[in-house]
């Protein structure tokens, strides 16, 4: 006679019910910098077509600059590090209600000076306050964390606030430091792409790809810093324009450096890997541009645009593609429909940078193409991420 087993198998788990939007730091964010990255250019392009001023506080191009580098930039860098710092201390981070009154921040920040009649003060109080609070989220995590070396997130969050304040101080009529307050958030969060560059490329190169073995080497990496703290302090400082061009062309070769020691073949058969290394090719080639824009042999908004699009704007876009599903439980593969956005938003940088040199088109004409491909990649995100953003993991694991 067959044995009766005592203990029935276990049943195939059901995936949990219900929203989750607020479980770990990248779920809202993530959400708000997808829609903010398609309505804030949005926005733009029709402010720019009917020649109206976005805000009365910032005005057009200025609330263009500030709002996709500390708006939209800042939401992904919030998301990612409310997310990775709990990874890399074992400790918590805001969740639930106190991570909802953040992004309620954040968002407050993004929505009031489209407001006619709210004070200026108003609006530079609340704008100002996210990054200190964003701080304050992190600071006792990272500095009870045993690797010190994570503690160089609050300078450079504490940078980003001093940024913003050279802003608003502008904006309030106190100064005239609003432009050293762009270049100055531009550099740190450039440096903080290379930062966080160093850290997940060839961890996830390793990973993902059979056989890949991304050399580390301890002197490729000092240069790296040296170079790029160059570049900031020539640029923000010094303006001589032979440091400058030096400075730049040797933050690009210290980048290409990185690539080729990361770089293996397989990368190419991954969307979710090869994104991330497009990412770090538009570093490269936006530091080569600078250099040549110093020498007065390229222009130097589309050398701009060349990092600021597609050094972060590519870059952000791969890690947010990536975060999300690992930190959901879910096989690292994109859909179709994300990876055509992976293509279109490197065709959109490619439009902004090198299509307006031909000709072929108006420059106004390449701006709204460009824009308007940037805007597709991001409701690509915000369609094949939503789902995945609010809901809870597959695996009933917190998170």
């Amino acid at each position: 006679m067959g044995s009766i087993p005592l203990v029935e198998p276990p049943a195939t788990p059901i995936p949990p019910k219900g929203w989750t939007p607020f479980a770990l730091g990248f779920r809202p964010f993530f959400v708000l910098a997808g829609l903010s990255g398609a309505l804030l250019m949005i926005l733009w392009m029709v402010f720019r077509h009917m020649n109206l001023t976005a805000s009365a506080y910032f005005g057009s191009s200025e609330w263009h600059s500030h709002e996709m580098l500390f708006g939209f930039t800042v939401a992904i860098i919030a998301g990612f590090l409310l997310t990775a710092v709990r990874n890399w201390t074992g400790m918590d981070t805001p969740t639930g209600r106190p991570l909802a009154l953040l992004a309620l921040l954040w968002l407050a920040g993004r929505l009031l000076p489209l407001i006619p009649a709210i004070p200026d003060w108003l609006i530079a109080i609340v704008d100002l306050s996210f990054i200190p609070a964003l701080i304050f989220a992190l600071y006792s995590p990272l500095m009870k964390g045993v690797n010190h070396v994570n503690r160089l997130f609050l300078p450079l969050l504490g940078g980003m606030a001093l940024a913003n304040l050279l802003y608003h101080l502008q904006g309030l009529g106190f100064t005239s430091t609003g432009r050293q307050g762009i270049e100055l958030m531009l550099n740190l969060i450039l440096l903080l792409l290379i930062v966080v560059g160093g850290r997940v490329l060839p961890f996830f190169t390793e990973k993902a790809v059979s056989g890949a073995e991304p050399r580390f080497s301890k002197r490729r990496e000092q240069w790296v810093y040296i170079t790029i703290i160059l570049w900031i302090l020539s640029e923000l400082l010094l303006s001589e324009a032979w440091l400058m061009f030096v400075a730049s062309l040797s933050v690009a070769i210290t980048q290409f450096w990185r690539f080729i020691d990361w770089h293996h073949p397989g990368v190419w058969q991954r969307p979710i890997l090869w994104v991330l290394f497009t990412g770090l090719g538009w570093l490269i080639i936006g530091f080569l541009l600078k250099a040549l824009a110093v020498m007065g042999a390229f222009p130097h908004n589309l050398s701009t645009h060349a990092l600021t699009a597609g050094a972060i704007g590519v870059f952000a876009m791969g890690m947010m593609a990536r975060v999300s599903l690992g930190h959901t439980g879910r096989e690292l593969q994109v859909s179709r429909m994300m990876t055509f956005g992976f293509v279109l938003i490197n065709l959109a940088v490619a439009v902004r940078v090198f299509l307006p040199l031909t000709e072929i088109l108006t420059y106004q004409a390449c701006v709204w193409l460009s824009g308007s491909l940037w805007v597709v990649c991001y409701l690509a995100f915000c369609l094949s991420y939503f789902p995945i953003l609010i809901r809870p993991r597959p695996d009933g694991r917190p998170g």
